[in-house]
């Protein structure tokens, strides 16, 4: 078939779309480091840039002890406690708020991310710490994000992985909204539930991305990149793993072409599933319990999701994180001097969105550079 120029000027135009959705879902959302200087450009551009650098992220030295629920918990050696110590040097004395979110796990998950570099983890830490102070994830209520949920596109589900760990299904196909302030807004609420129903001792959380019915049309890249940006700055080392569930056939052999560029921890957090192929549905036998699965992932619970009996769950978990915040003072802005970031400019990312631009307003072919 042959087509115009503007046939053509179109086609790559949503052809970049796909790549720029794919590269960052799965380079930025589904592994649990950041990479600031990740780019929007060519597939060569993006894994030759910065895949190819060989950082090893693993634990320095892991001395593994057993929860209660089975998952396997590394102790932190000497020099890891010692970077934990570090960083707690230069946080200084915290409001009791703010400490509540610098354990001795949290701050792990910092020098993780930043490839156990004490100043740049503690630079992460404090942006994330000012970042809550001013958006205030954790005072997010049912109420004031109850209609972006009705489509069940993002919900905890009923079902937990073997280990217990709270299960965020996303279903990108049935999005209800265009406002990327309330989507975004959406999915902090969600993280801070998911987080708020973590076992004991346990991190980390599971994905489960259902593509049924997906299209180009579900690409928002505004919305792709204030994710991204979120996950990555304020929830590192987050994701257990993610499962792709029928995902377009484009998905895996892109993801294929990356994976020689990954650790293997994070190539295995990544996990595609095909309803209609045994082996893969096997992925999902070993890690739930099927009969409390969805039967839309092929388990064997027939209920779906209900926006009502959904309601009431997520009403009662504000009860509870709300009154464990009570008696807890407050924390302002102009109380945090002693978060000031010392090598960078004043931080832009205490609102993911300053200003809401809806998704038609930002689907323009001129979006390359950096994520935020």
């Amino acid at each position: 078939m042959i087509r115009s120029q503007s046939q053509n000027k179109l086609y790559i135009f949503h052809h970049k779309r796909i790549v720029q959705y794919i590269s960052s879902f799965l380079f930025v959302c589904l592994t649990s480091k950041s990479y600031p200087s990740l780019c929007f450009d060519s597939p060569k551009t993006i894994f030759c840039k910065e895949f190819k650098k060989e950082v090893n992220y693993e634990v320095m030295n892991p001395n593994p002890v057993m929860s209660t629920n089975g998952f396997v918990k590394p102790v932190p050696t000497e020099e890891e406690q010692a970077k934990i110590e570090e960083v707690r040097k230069l946080l200084g004395t915290l409001p009791e708020k703010l400490s509540s979110f610098c354990s001795d796990d949290a701050v792990l998950r910092y020098l993780r991310a930043r490839n156990w570099h004490v100043n740049k983890a503690t630079k992460m830490l404090k942006e994330t710490l000012k970042w809550r102070v001013q958006y205030k994830p954790e005072e997010i209520c049912w109420e004031e994000v109850a209609g972006e949920s009705e489509t069940g596109k993002i919900y905890r589900s009923t079902c937990v992985d073997k280990l217990g760990r709270p299960v965020l299904l996303m279903r990108p196909s049935v999005e209800n909204s265009k406002s990327v302030k309330g989507q975004i807004r959406y999915l902090v609420y969600c993280m801070e539930n998911a987080v708020q129903n973590l076992p004991p001792g346990e991190e980390q959380m599971v994905w489960m991305i259902d593509f049924h019915g997906y299209s180009l049309a579900n690409v928002s890249l505004r919305t792709t990149k204030e994710t991204a940006h979120v996950l990555q700055e304020h929830y590192p080392e987050r994701l257990a793993f993610a499962v792709l569930y029928n995902p377009p056939k484009f998905f895996e052999p892109f993801w294929k072409v990356a994976r020689p560029f990954l650790e293997p921890k994070t190539r295995n957090k990544v996990k595609f599933v095909y309803s209609d192929d045994q082996n893969t549905k096997q992925i999902m036998d070993e890690n739930f319990d099927m009969d409390k699965m969805e039967s839309a992932f092929g388990g064997n619970d027939g209920s779906d999701f209900n926006i009502n009996i959904h309601s009431e769950r997520m009403k009662e978990d504000d009860k509870k994180r709300l009154a464990a915040l009570e008696g807890i003072a407050s924390v302002s802005l102009d109380s945090l001097s002693i978060l000031s970031v010392s090598d960078g400019a004043a931080s832009d990312s205490a609102h993911p969105i300053s200003q809401d631009v809806s998704e038609d307003e930002y689907h323009q072919p001129q979006t390359k550079g950096p994520i935020p």
